[in-house]
């Protein structure tokens, strides 16, 4: 999916890039790009999701405490 950007009336090229780079940012490319910068082994890959899954379970365990 491409990002296009139109100039506004009145808008700068540095007024452009900003709107640009929190649009690449929103859309989760820039961090895409730098997970995809090196090599990841599939078992590493595995394990990170593992952690991240946890990492969301015990996160809603903990706010559930909260609530109550």
């Amino acid at each position: 999916m491409a990002i296009r950007i139109k100039a506004r009336g009145g808008e700068s090229a540095e007024q452009m890039m900003r709107r640009f780079k929190k649009m690449c940012e929103k859309e989760g490319l820039t961090k895409d790009i730098k997970r995809r910068a090196y090599f990841e082994k599939p078992s590493e890959r595995r394990r990170r999701a593992q952690r991240k899954s946890v990492k969301r379970l015990t996160m809603g365990q903990e706010m559930v405490r909260f609530t109550r």
